[in-house]
């Protein structure tokens, strides 16, 4: 079992920045069993569908959105257990609640490819 508590989320002005951490616990959600999956960030608007953002793999590739590149940069420390996700150039359409998650996969981007979620935290950005 791999619990993931996301946090660091809140009101932004477009434009403004923002880094949400994701922080790895239980039996299995820190160390060893934690830096062995993929870890991703989704996100998911009111009436939308959840939404792939970023992952970053046990190797450290990591691969984004079309509609976040440039923009997030997805990282981890291993030691602590965390993912970061640094988004900058924030844009009113970038309002979410923001999910981590982990995958046994190598690069997955669909949301059914992972199986332990956090609670998420809401990203609201004003224009």
């Amino acid at each position: 079992q791999v619990m993931l508590v996301e946090s660091g989320g809140g009101l932004v002005q477009a434009g403004g920045s923002l880094r949400l951490s994701c922080a790895g616990s239980g039996r299995a959600g820190s160390g060893r069993a934690f830096n062995s999956n993929s870890l991703g960030w989704f996100r998911q608007a009111p009436g939308k569908e959840r939404e792939f953002v970023a992952l970053i793999n046990r190797s450290g590739s990591t691969d984004y959105a079309d509609s976040v590149k440039g923009r997030f940069t997805i990282s981890k420390d291993n030691d602590k257990a965390t993912v970061y996700l640094q988004m900058d150039s924030l844009k009113s359409e970038d309002t979410a609640v923001y999910y981590c998650a982990a995958s046994p996969m190598t690069l997955p981007t669909q949301p059914q490819s992972y199986n332990f979620w956090g609670q998420g935290t809401q990203v609201t950005v004003s224009s």
